[in-house]
C-alpha cells in the first residue's frame, strides 16, 4: 500500500461513492441559469459570478440562510426534462472525478407546482441516472472487467415541513387540510410519500433503495414521520435521516429508535452536550457517551458533509480540525464523506476527501477504509450477493491502485 502523502490525483483515480447528495442542491450552475431563462424563473443574477456572489455564497448566517438556496433550483426543476437532464449531468459529474456509486435523493413533492406528479417525478430521475449509467458500463474496460461498473439508488425525502410558498401544490395541499395541526399535515405528507415510493418499488422496479427525513430539526421532531417510516421499514427499504444537524443528540437518538435510521444525515452534534435541550437528560455526559456506543455497536453510518457544516457553523470555518469527525474517527464510527450539495457547497467528492486528508492527517490505510465505508453501508439496489461481489470488485481495484 502506498506510503507517499496523498494527492489529489491519487484521491480521482480511486473509486468513491456519494451517499449524502441533494439533487435539487447539486445542479451545474449553466444549466441552472439555462432552465431559469426557459421556464422563465426570476434569478438574483443570471451571470455565474452574480449567483455565487448572491445566492450561492461561501457562507451562511445559519442552515435556514443555507436551505433558501433552494428556492431558486427546485423553481427550475418543475418538469420531467428538466429532472432527467439535471440527475444525466449530476452522474456525469460523478463520473467524470471516479465515483463509482450515487445515492441521490430529492423530495418529488417539491416538483409537482407545475401539474407533475410524485410518481412522474421519481420516474425523470431515474431516467437521467440510468442513461448515465448505462453509456459509462459499455466501456471496454468495464466490461472486460477492469475496472469496476458505476451504479445509483434513489432516495426519496420526505420533509419535516413545507412553507406555503416553496411549493403551488404543497401549499394547496395545506390550506385544503386546515383543520389539522401543521405537524399533522407534515406527516400526512410523509405517510403518503412512503406509499407511493414502496408502490414504485414493487410495481415498476425503480431503484428506490431509501426514504430520507428533511428540513430544520427545531420544531419538527422526526417523531411525527413514525407512521412514514414504519411503512418503509415493513418493506425493507434503506432508512435514513436528517439528524443532529441543527439540533441536539437527543434528535439523533430519536431518528436511530423511532424511526429506525440505518444512517444519519449529518449527525453533527452528536458530541455536543451543550446542544442537548430535553430537560428530561440530567446527565448529558453520560448520555452522549452512550449514544456514541450504542451508534457504533450497531453500525449505524454518519453522512459527513464537511463543507456544507463549514458554511453554516462559524467556528468550523478557520479551523475544520474542530469537526466531530474528528472524534468520530478516534471512537471509529463507521462514517463516509459526502458532498451534501455539490452547487450549494461549491464542491465534489475529490475535494471533501482532499479536506479530510488534510485536517485529520488520513493515512492511506484510513483514507481505504473510509471509502470502503461508503459501499458498505450504501444502500446497494442489487441483491446482497451482488452488493457483496460488486464490494469485492471496488475493494481488488482500490488495492491495485494502491500498491502502484
Amino acid at each position: 500500500m502506498k506510503k507517499e502523502p496523498i494527492t489529489r490525483d491519487m484521491i480521482r483515480s480511486l473509486p468513491k461513492t456519494d451517499l449524502h447528495l441533494h439533487l435539487d442542491g447539486s445542479l451545474r450552475l449553466p444549466t441552472l441559469i439555462e432552465l431559469a431563462k426557459k421556464s422563465g424563473v426570476k434569478l438574483p443574477s443570471y451571470s455565474e459570478e452574480g449567483l455565487y456572489k448572491m445566492v450561492f455564497k461561501e457562507s451562511y448566517g445559519n442552515l435556514g440562510e443555507y436551505l433558501r438556496c433552494f428556492g431558486y433550483t427546485v423553481a427550475v426543476l418543475q418538469h420531467a426534462e428538466a429532472l432527467e437532464r439535471t440527475a444525466y449531468e449530476l452522474a456525469l459529474d460523478n463520473q467524470a472525478e471516479g465515483v463509482r456509486y450515487i445515492e441521490v435523493r430529492f423530495a418529488p413533492q417539491l416538483h409537482t407546482s407545475s401539474g407533475l406528479r410524485m410518481e412522474q417525478a421519481l420516474r425523470a430521475v431515474n431516467r437521467g441516472l440510468r442513461r448515465a449509467a448505462r453509456a459509462f458500463n459499455r466501456r471496454p474496460t468495464v466490461k472486460n472487467g477492469k475496472e469496476p461498473a458505476f451504479h445509483y439508488g434513489i432516495i426519496v425525502c420526505a420533509m419535516r415541513y413545507f412553507e406555503e410558498d416553496f411549493s403551488k401544490s404543497f401549499g394547496r395541499f395545506i390550506r385544503a387540510h386546515n383543520y389539522a395541526p401543521r405537524n399533522k399535515i407534515f406527516a400526512m405528507a410523509s405517510l403518503e410519500l412512503a406509499r407511493a415510493s414502496v408502490h414504485l418499488v414493487k410495481e415498476e422496479g425503480l431503484p428506490i433503495v431509501g426514504f430520507d427525513l428533511a428540513g430544520r430539526e427545531k420544531g419538527y421532531p422526526a417523531s411525527d414521520h413514525r407512521r412514514a417510516y414504519q411503512v418503509v421499514h415493513d418493506n425493507f427499504l434503506g432508512k435514513t435521516v436528517h439528524a443532529g444537524e441543527d439540533y441536539g443528540p437527543e434528535s439523533i437518538f430519536q431518528a436511530i429508535t423511532d424511526l429506525h435510521a440505518e444512517r444519519l444525515g449529518h449527525g453533527t452534534n452528536l458530541f455536543s452536550t451543550r446542544s442537548i435541550r430535553d430537560s428530561r437528560i440530567d446527565d448529558r455526559k453520560a448520555y452522549v457517551n452512550s449514544l456514541v456506543e450504542y451508534i457504533g455497536d450497531r453500525r449505524i453510518t454518519l453522512e459527513v458533509c464537511l463543507t456544507s457544516n463549514m458554511q453554516i457553523m462559524p467556528r468550523l470555518k478557520n479551523n475544520l480540525r474542530l469537526h466531530p469527525f474528528r472524534k468520530m474517527l478516534r471512537h471509529r464510527l463507521s462514517a463516509t464523506i459526502c458532498t451534501d450539495n455539490r452547487l450549494v457547497s461549491r464542491t465534489t467528492v475529490t475535494n471533501e476527501l482532499m479536506k479530510a486528508v488534510r485536517a485529520f492527517r488520513l493515512n492511506t490505510k484510513q483514507l481505504r477504509d473510509l471509502l470502503v465505508y461508503g459501499f458498505k453501508r450504501s444502500f446497494f439496489p442489487g441483491t446482497y450477493i451482488e452488493k457483496r461481489k460488486y464490494v469485492h470488485e471496488i475493494l481488488s481495484f482500490t488495492d491495485k491502485l494502491l500498491v502502484k
